[in-house]
């Protein structure tokens, strides 16, 4: 395929197309109030991507609990309060051109008591001390999935994207390591894979015929499993339960170390499965137009952008501008940043990201 290709639409099964292949990857960076409101570095940032010329603007990952946070200043949908930040968001985008979606994410055993998470594990194994949720404490969170994509609804997005990566509740859940329940949810895969299953088919049927889901999935570490992961993702694709999955890669690039699929790509694990109506598309270092189109070939239907999204706001107007253009060597300066319009809130935490920013930068 060539560059052109990345800037044709793409259909969903729900609601507008996609009006190209670039999707923007949700991106945490910590500039949201202490209550999880949307702060003016939210709308800032979200409008600067809104005039990027991405076809789809996901939000960085978004607390469908209080109790679920991990990130200081994480942005929030728990409560009612949130809806006017978010509704801000959304407009943003749909002014841009692009679709939106909140990324709802709960951090599961991983929520941080110092900013008052209160952790939540699978299994009573997994922290000492702490108990496991009970069936009721797993269905309640389930329902708070549920109920923060109808916010996402009422706040204007044209759908929600479910985490389901990096070992947090969902993927926590997904993982035989860290999932030795004897309820419900556990054992089987078919059973650890319910939680994920229930809230995206709860969404499914608490919004309207035109809201989209989109899914992240990772597969690396907390003890997942590629072939089970693989069989509950065909699962999800026969059943159309989502319009598009988001495969959260380190490095789309990536080839299988050890079991079954040892030798192939980790992307075609996923992209020779039958797909059916849902759209696929992969992270991981897509920093040219070369890579972009590269993943294409490879069997995506979209592509995620991220550090190359950070680094440039419009990284889609670059491609198209410059069919070759390569996002620029990093680390970067701060005033690099800075001068690009990035706050000092989200430079101070991609100063946390390894090589990202120069170390004697200031």
């Amino acid at each position: 395929m060539s560059v052109s290709d990345l800037f044709k639409p793409l259909s969903l099964m729900h609601g507008p197309a996609m009006r190209n292949r670039f999707m923007m990857a949700p991106l945490t960076n910590q500039q949201s109030g202490v209550d999880g409101i949307a702060s003016e570095f939210d709308q800032d940032w979200i409008e600067q991507l809104a005039q990027g010329g991405y076809a789809l603007i996901q939000t960085c990952a978004t607390t469908v609990e209080a109790g679920g946070i991990a990130f200081a200043r994480q942005l929030g949908i728990h409560h009612d309060d949130h809806l006017p930040g978010l509704s801000g968001m959304a407009s943003a985008i749909r002014a841009g051109g692009g679709l939106s979606a909140v990324q709802l994410h709960h951090a599961g055993h991983r929520a941080n008591p110092r900013l008052g998470g209160i952790p939540a594990p699978a299994s009573g194994s997994t922290l000492p001390g702490i108990r496991a949720l009970t069936t009721e404490q797993v269905e309640r969170i389930r329902d708070s999935f549920i109920a923060a994509a109808r916010r996402a609804e009422l706040a204007g997005f044209d759908g929600v994207a479910v985490h389901g990566a990096f070992g947090w509740i969902l993927s926590e859940f997904m993982s035989p390591y860290l999932n030795e329940r004897t309820d419900k949810y556990g054992g089987s895969i078919e059973n650890r894979s319910r939680l994920t299953i229930e809230v995206i088919e709860g969404i499914r049927r608490a919004c309207g015929p035109d809201f989209q889901i989109g899914w992240r999935l990772s597969v690396e570490r907390y003890g997942l499993r590629l072939e089970e992961l693989r069989e509950v993702t065909a699962e999800i694709m026969t059943r159309e339960l989502i319009d598009y999955l988001d495969l959260a890669l380190w490095d789309s690039a990536q080839v299988v170390a050890e079991g079954v699929f040892r030798g192939k790509s980790m992307l075609s694990v996923f992209t020779s499965l039958d797909r059916r109506g849902v759209r696929l598309g992969a992270a991981g270092k897509i920093m040219s137009a070369q890579r972009a189109t590269q993943l294409l070939d490879e069997g995506c239907d979209f592509v995620l952008i991220g550090r190359a999204g950070i680094l440039q706001r419009d990284f889609p107007l670059q491609v198209l501008a410059n069919p070759r253009y390569d996002s620029p060597a990093l680390p970067v300066t701060a005033d690099y940043l800075r001068r690009g319009g990035l706050s000092e809130r989200f430079i101070t935490h991609m100063r946390g990201w390894p090589a990202f920013v120069h170390p004697d930068s200031v």
